[in-house]
């Protein structure tokens, strides 16, 4: 048990393949994979050195979050190689007896591939309407003067800000809700947990939607041509989209590009997406995506209100 202990910590110091962590209660372990908190939890037995030294044949289990399959598969593969680098001493009673055995649980059913980015694509979604609706409406009605008819009203620059934020929630997530069908209907994905699923979905799309829409009205508060709109979807796509952990774990990434994605809010919609619709993840497993996404979502609509001016 030593020499695999020690065999995890060379991959963890030397090519940094895994974050060791110990935990001393499998059960907390399973948990925190369950809750997207670990990849995967290796389980190995009081019995387990016993069973070398007695010829008899040594298992451990490893737990793996299968949902994330480039994780699961580079786990395996490492784990594996300090199982099978394991010098045994003992003279076995029979014959390749006391070679230790990996015994995998993968906690969820098999995702296809296109299964797997249907949370992606629900957030890409999310945002293709937060640059088509809410803000970028207000620079097109500034570009044609419209904007000059409801100057003239007696509403106040928040409530200026708030029906452009309701109607461009209201779009966006009819936008997000038919991709999100589309895609559950293309793959053939079953959704853990049933009708509290998709309800915690709903909420998950209206939440990054509000917070995304926001966001655009602090870019686009002053405005006024529909080419710059333009400018800022190319690079801001790029900026939010990749890092978020839709198409590839964000622990691979190089160090200034993962503590990005921990201030990115989409990384955090499409972790909500992936825990509701793949592990069926109740209110305590959510919390954490939930908390940042509402205070990510009140300083975006605060600071666009402040930049609104109710001037021509």
């Amino acid at each position: 048990a030593k020499k695999m202990m020690d065999r995890l910590r060379s991959l963890s110091a030397g090519p940094n393949t895994i974050d060791l962590m110990v935990y001393y209660d499998p059960a907390e372990a399973e948990k925190a994979v369950r809750e997207g908190r670990l990849k995967a939890a290796l389980i190995i037995p009081p019995d387990f050195s016993k069973n070398v030294a007695r010829g008899m044949l040594p298992e451990t289990g490893l737990i793996l979050d299968n949902t994330d399959a480039v994780s699961a598969t580079a786990l395996r593969q490492a784990i594996t190689e300090a199982f099978t680098s394991l010098n045994v001493d003992a003279i076995p009673i029979r014959p390749d007896r006391n070679q230790p055995v990996l015994r995998l649980l993968e906690l969820y059913p098999k995702l296809d591939y296109d299964a797997s980015i249907v949370p992606g694509a629900v957030v890409m979604a999310i945002f293709m309407g937060t640059m088509t609706t809410g803000a970028f409406n207000l620079v097109m009605d500034r570009f044609l003067g419209v904007h000059e008819s409801y100057l003239s009203t007696p509403l106040r620059k928040e409530e200026l800000v708030l029906g452009i934020l309701i109607s461009g929630v209201f779009i966006t997530t009819l936008i997000a809700l038919i991709v999100l069908g589309a895609g559950i209907l293309i793959t053939g994905l079953q959704v853990e947990g049933g009708f509290s699923s998709y309800l915690s979905a709903v909420a998950v799309i209206i939440l990054t939607a509000t917070g995304l829409l926001s966001m655009m009205c602090i870019f686009l508060a002053r405005v006024d041509h529909p080419r710059i709109v333009g400018l800022f979807g190319g690079f801001l796509n790029i900026i939010f989209f990749f890092p978020s952990g839709a198409v590839y774990p964000v622990e691979s990434f190089p160090d200034w590009l993962h503590a990005f994605s921990k201030v990115n809010p989409e990384f955090y919609a499409v972790h909500a997406l992936k825990l509701i619709l793949f592990k069926g993840a109740d209110g305590s497993a959510l919390q954490t995506d939930l908390l940042f996404l509402l205070g990510f979502t009140a300083v975006m609509s605060l600071i666009s209100t402040l930049l609104y001016k109710r001037t021509l």
